[in-house]
């Protein structure tokens, strides 16, 4: 089994033999959805191969390698009236250079443009079409002149369409860039008012666009109203990504041909990296990052192992992403309560059309902030809270790994602090001796989070401390609020099944908070406290044995769930953002 990471070419992979998994069956709901759709998905999340594949599905050049290319897949035992029945053409915004003034920036879109009406009309044989090098609308135009004359109709394929817009957002390009290029008569609004007319009789049928984010979407409403947005539609959820069923499937498929690892460890793993990703306000599966599942399927096939790194790099720029969110006024904060994965972000609703301006300018709320991580891909629907108010949450733990290493950044930033904390954490891997992260938390980290103005003086960032200090997802399936026994663990550490020989140990820790209000004391009289003196006053002794009553049966839980021997269970308490007190649990043998 071959599998396609970092190909989207339909042809290639169908014809080279390559694991595909079939989504021909939405074909026919495409088709019924309307003649111009908008799908928008986050970065890598297989929307070009999409693309393609519905090019080659349409495309009437193509009509004599049908049965090869679908014959074997749900929509060629039962296709549509529509199939090989369209002229194909694509534009691929992520190939514009967005670089340089305006004037150049209008220069290479022209480019682009003129460069995919060339290559459609020398697909087809045609040999009229007028290129006009500095005004692409008047070469499509006079490719709509050819079009008319046929029988057929123009399918027009536009990927990464918001391309412009995350330039400016994530680079931190001009406004009056983007601006110049989509307000008043600038180029790209131009340009989809161009499409626009010529879906309305000129040779254009059917249009389907992709993009990250719906931010030009509000800037270009006058110049395109007429795109229907189905990427929040339950039936599409699915339309790119993995469900679970089938990812188990394939590491069945791949166990049984031979190797030395587990299909059930593996899908463990994976489920815990990958998966967790719904797309739909009224629910639907949660889903495994296409890109990312690919990736880890194909070092398993190729070198007998999981990945060492379970962040393929070719996502690593999705950090600049947080980064942008944390510079924001209380943008922390949502990264800080995203890390609360009980509770996670709650919102009155998706906002669903901002445009830049919006982005650069206006006061930006939690729910805009939240709406922007959603669509960036760290953040996605978990349900609905109170009065029908959209959750949600961080998917899985390699989105985890990007909030924790930007806190971690934030806070902790020197040099001496990035060469102490695996230290410590190592500690507590190997020794399972709380005492020295506890000192080095007391003493560096909360006096930088009581100086910062949050909501939250409790529990969570007492918890988030020793989770963005103890984060290693190269040992750990590293999971906060693990769903355990009918009820959430705080802190789970579990040893990742490839690890295994490398002798770290299994942790859980429970924690609780207290105030200096519920202590009657002040944070001077805390800090002068012996650890000893703390955790004999009969508050904190009683927080104590709560957690670790929790500690016990969670920890069994994770025990029989994983096949584990040693669990190290510990039960910790914030005192205010002055101390921490802890202790060893004893475990609970399954």
């Amino acid at each position: 089994m071959q599998f396609p990471y970092g190909l989207s070419d339909y042809s290639k992979l169908i014809q080279g033999g390559y694991f595909y998994q079939d989504r021909t069956d939405r074909i026919p709901l495409l088709e019924a959805a309307g003649d111009q759709l908008i799908f928008i998905r986050p970065r890598r999340f297989g929307k070009s191969l999409l693309l393609s594949m519905l090019e080659h599905y349409y495309d009437v050049k193509r009509a004599a390698q049908f049965e090869a290319l679908f014959g074997h897949l749900a929509i060629g035992k039962n296709p549509t009236p529509r199939h090989n029945q369209y002229f194909v053409m694509k534009w691929d915004f992520s190939l514009v250079k967005a670089q340089g003034d305006v004037k150049e920036i209008e220069a290479a879109l022209h480019r682009h443009i003129n460069t995919a009406i060339k290559a459609c009309a020398a697909n087809y044989g045609w040999h009229d079409i007028e290129i006009t090098a500095d005004d692409a609308v008047d070469s499509l135009s006079s490719l709509l002149i050819r079009v008319r004359r046929e029988k057929q109709r123009l399918y027009l394929l536009i990927d990464e369409y918001d391309n412009f817009a995350n330039d400016v957002l994530m680079a931190g390009r001009k406004q009056a860039y983007y601006e110049a290029l989509l307000y008043g008569e600038g180029l790209l609004k131009t340009v989809f008012k161009a499409v626009k007319a010529a879906a309305g009789g000129q040779g254009l049928d059917r249009v389907f666009i992709t993009g990250v984010s719906p931010v030009v979407l509000s800037d270009m409403t006058s110049g395109y109203n007429v795109g229907e947005n189905i990427y929040l539609d339950e039936a599409f959820n699915d339309l790119c990504g993995f469900t679970e069923a089938e990812i188990a499937a394939v590491l069945t498929r791949m166990a049984m041909v031979g190797g030395s690892w587990s299909a059930t460890d593996a899908l463990e793993t994976m489920r815990t990296f990958y998966n967790g990703y719904c797309f739909s306000e009224t629910g639907g599966e949660r889903l495994y990052n296409p890109t990312l599942s690919l990736y880890f399927l194909k070092a398993l096939q190729t070198k007998g192992r999981y990945p060492q790194e379970m962040l393929d790099e070719n996502l690593a720029m999705d950090r600049g992403k947080l980064t942008y969110i944390a510079q924001l006024p209380h943008g922390e904060e949502v990264l800080i309560q995203a890390l609360n994965g009980e509770e996670g972000v709650i919102i009155p609703r998706l906002a669903r059309r901002f445009g830049v301006a919006d982005v650069l300018t206006a006061v930006k709320d939690q729910p805009f902030m939240a709406s922007l991580l959603y669509y960036f891909g760290v953040l996605t629907f978990a349900g609905r809270g109170v009065l029908g108010k959209a959750i949600l949450n961080i998917p899985n733990l390699v989105a985890r790994s990007l909030y924790v290493e930007r806190l971690r950044e934030l806070w902790l930033p020197t040099y001496e602090d990035r060469q102490t904390i695996p230290r410590l954490a190592e500690t507590v891997y190997l020794q399972g001796d709380l005492a020295p992260l506890v000192a080095f938390i007391e003493q560096r980290y909360l006096p930088v989070l009581s100086n910062r103005d949050y909501r939250w003086t409790n529990e969570l960032l007492v918890k988030i401390a020793f989770l963005t200090l103890l984060f290693d997802d190269r040992l750990y399936m590293m999971v906060s609020e693990t769903e355990v026994d009918h009820g959430y663990s705080d802190l789970s550490l579990i040893v990742r099944s490839d690890m295994r020989q490398f002798q770290a140990l299994d942790l859980l820790l429970e924690f609780k908070y207290l105030s200096l209000k519920d202590l009657g004391l002040t944070g001077e009289q805390v800090r002068e406290s012996t650890a000893a003196e703390l955790a004999a006053r009969p508050l904190i002794q009683a927080k104590l044995a709560e957690a670790a009553d929790q500690a016990q049966r969670y920890g069994t839980a994770l025990q029989t769930r994983y096949g584990l021997t040693d669990l190290r269970l510990f039960a910790v308490v914030g005192v205010g953002l002055e101390r921490v007190v802890w202790r060893v649990v004893q475990s609970v043998k399954p």
